[in-house]
């Protein structure tokens, strides 16, 4: 185990450094910086080894955390590396953008801060890529199976990662110009350089998996065409239809969803050409929704030089400290203070949007009320009316679900209830062959989550057409681990 003692000789938590905000805003590079070696692997000796780790309740991949916790107080990064991809394809994207499940469940939390259990993570993978340890893990035999994963964001890479390291062919299709999803197109850089992604992309294509580009399932191909050309095939498309605010005013300019102002700068900043890009310099800027997205707005919203930049959430602000009805181990609903937040701003709660005002069809300003609970529903107060300036509003309320892009009738494959693909406790939707992995199947969530779904459904896939798997199977679509595989 790591320091017997170390929780008891370090009780201070003690985070990756940030840039300081007047440099990070004038630049798109990550806000956090390495920690340094000795403080890293104080921070490792924290981990307690406990008799029973929570942390891996916490974490759906089941993250061997106490194990790669030790190799670091240790010094052994490269061992602390192998423990860490052993359970997790892309730690370097989880350890920059989950918010870390596995710390909620940590049981030094109960009564001190948490181990640091994300910063050790990410430092360990770019670590690793740093001292050369990450090389592309080549199937030991190759099989006459092809699969096709649709979709790149990390189910599907995930996916595709683990059905090439057991021999199939797999090809990964994806309807944008280069590979990643909203890893890519969504995450803004000061969160996670491209670089990290494009390294990682090297490894797989050197393994065997092949990309391809510009390619739009139901249109250049039809999902029956592809279910023909391979012996499985893994839908993997995200949730990525935006929940939409229908209320008066709703269609002048701008106002916007999210992800168009966020994909458009993540395309400048990546030095596309963007025809009238959405930019908020000098501007006001209102973002509805208070989650992960509207952080990012906030964020690029500082760095195009916005006159001012306001969130509105319409629900109550999330207390600081863990409330009683979500004990340890749960993962609380708690108030964060992200490093977009850190950079300016105004944050609003129990603001409840009445209409969007405008002149001459653009958008001027948004009238607000207070939010109050009738019938235990959130409605407007009569009589708190109020106009907030804007010059630009993102609605950032979350996702409803998968574009259906022809799946249905294409293939034929069942949609439920909540808009996701349907598919049986082993990923597999009504349509033999065809599988469903990450939010496409289970709706908007966690990267975590992404990542464990996709390493499940590939041994579901490998099971299907092998008769047996040695791949890991983390979770089932009902959330509980697969057995049987």
């Amino acid at each position: 185990m790591a320091d017997p003692r170390g929780f008891l000789k370090v009780r201070e938590r003690e985070t990756q450094p940030r840039r300081p905000v007047p440099v990070r805003i004038m630049d798109w590079k990550e806000v956090y910086e390495r920690q340094q070696e000795g403080t890293l692997r104080e921070q490792a000796g924290r981990c307690m080894d406990c008799g029973v780790p929570f942390c891996h309740q916490g974490c759906p991949l089941g993250n061997l955390i106490p194990e790669w916790n030790d190799q670091v107080w240790k010094g052994r990064m490269g061992d602390a590396s192998e423990r860490l991809h052993a359970t997790n394809n892309f730690p370097e994207f989880t350890g920059r953008l989950c918010p870390a499940p596995c710390e909620s469940s940590c049981v030094l939390g109960i009564n001190q801060p948490a181990v640091t259990i994300k910063q050790i993570e990410v430092s360990i993978a770019d670590q690793a890529f740093d001292d050369g340890v990450v090389v592309p893990v080549l199937p030991q035999r190759h099989t006459d199976q092809t699969i096709a994963v649709v979709g790149t964001g990390p189910a599907g890479l995930a996916a595709a990662q683990q059905l090439t390291r057991a021999g199939h062919t797999v090809a990964v299709y994806e309807r944008d110009d280069a590979i990643g999803g909203l890893l890519r197109y969504g995450i803004p850089d000061f969160k996670m350089e491209k670089t990290v992604l494009d390294r990682r992309l090297e490894q797989m294509a050197a393994e065997g998996t092949r990309f391809r580009t510009n390619v739009e399932l139901g249109k250049d191909i039809s999902w029956d065409q592809l279910r023909r050309r391979y012996d499985a095939v893994v839908v993997a498309t995200g949730a990525t239809v935006p929940r939409d605010l229908p209320i008066p005013g709703r269609d002048l300019d701008g106002v916007h969803y999210a992800m168009e102002y966020l994909v458009q700068s993540n395309r400048a900043v990546a030095g596309e050409d963007v025809p009238e890009q959405i930019n908020a310099r000098g501007k006001h800027v209102v973002i509805l929704g208070g989650g992960d997205t509207g952080a990012d707005c906030i964020g690029t919203a500082h760095r195009h030089q916005a006159a001012s930049v306001t969130t509105l959430a319409i629900g109550l602000q999330p207390p600081s400290e863990r409330p009683a009805h979500q004990p340890w181990p749960m993962f609380p609903n708690l108030f964060e203070v992200a490093s977009a937040h850190e950079e300016g701003g105004e944050r609003t709660y129990l603001a409840s949007t009445v209409e969007f005002v405008g002149e001459d069809g653009r958008v001027t300003g948004i009238m607000v009320a207070e939010t109050e609970f009738v019938d235990g529903k959130r409605v407007p107060k009569a009589g708190t009316e109020r106009v907030i300036p804007a010059d630009l509003v993102f609605l950032a309320l979350g996702f409803t679900g998968p574009e259906p892009a022809g799946l249905a009738e294409q293939a034929g494959t069942e949609f439920d209830n909540r808009g996701n693909v349907a598919r049986d406790g082993y990923y597999m939707t009504n349509t033999p062959g065809v599988f469903a992995a990450g939010d496409a199947g289970r709706g908007q969530s966690l990267i975590v989550w992404a990542i464990a779904e996709g390493r499940a459904c590939a041994a579901a896939v490998d099971k299907y057409l092998m008769g047996e798997t040695r791949l890991p199977a983390p979770v089932a679509p009902t959330d509980h681990a697969i057995t049987m595989l």
